[in-house]
């Protein structure tokens, strides 16, 4: 793990896998479409290869040109088990409420709706510890385009070199590199370290409070 002897002023984070486990919501919704849509439940690194993407992207991908049924089972299925498989992160708060005492800006950028962010939110009530939250339906365009991670960074009124993304998927790790941030790979979050390593992070986390070295006592932002 590198140690940071410097210290970032904005966070930005991805929400789900990151900063919100929905892990299990996810899984199970993507196994239940396919399950409805093809009478098999195709493998997971199949079913969750575009995990991070907008879902009607991931839809087209497995659907083709039946995308749109695949989103509205997808849909309903998540939304309504939703409550039921979201969980928080241990630890994950308790950093957010740091980074904020040390004086960092904070947003999540997400590429769920403004919809069922604001269902996790309600879950998790974790909105409050953020700055500003970028959703998809901010931007015209998504991650692993950079225009959502600029978007944040403008309302965050910070400089690209000043700022961190933190996320769970190759399409973050490639957003951040696209706008030209620093970025950060969490090890639990859907995608297994090796490929979030492909993509070459800046830095890599097996914990959340190790996000805490990117902004070290001391050296909080001015």
């Amino acid at each position: 793990m590198t140690l940071v002897s410097r210290c970032y002023s904005g966070f930005l984070f991805d929400l789900d896998g990151t900063v919100i486990d929905t892990i299990e919501l996810i899984s199970r919704s993507f196994r239940h479409v396919s399950r409805v849509m093809l009478g098999e439940v195709l493998p997971d690194e199949v079913l969750l290869a575009n995990v991070g993407q907008p879902l009607m992207k991931q839809m087209e991908v497995l659907g083709g040109e039946r995308a749109a049924e695949w989103y509205e089972i997808y849909r309903e299925f998540n939304h309504r088990k939703h409550d039921e498989y979201i969980r928080p992160y241990q630890g994950v708060e308790a950093v957010l409420g740091e980074l904020r005492r040390r004086g960092a800006g904070l947003a999540v950028v997400t590429s769920k709706s403004r919809e069922t962010a604001d269902m996790a939110f309600r879950c998790i009530p974790i909105e409050d510890y953020f700055d500003t939250v970028v959703t998809a339906d901010d931007t015209d365009r998504h991650k692993p385009d950079p225009q959502p991670l600029q978007l944040a960074i403008r309302r965050l009124d910070l400089l690209t070199d000043e700022s961190v993304y933190i996320g769970d998927s190759p399409f973050d790790i490639e957003a951040g590199h696209a706008a030209c941030v620093a970025t950060a790979a969490v090890g639990w979050g859907l995608f297994p370290p090796v490929r979030l390593k492909e993509v070459e992070p800046d830095f890599y986390f097996e914990k959340p409070d190790e996000i805490l070295q990117l902004c070290p006592p001391g050296r909080e932002p001015k």
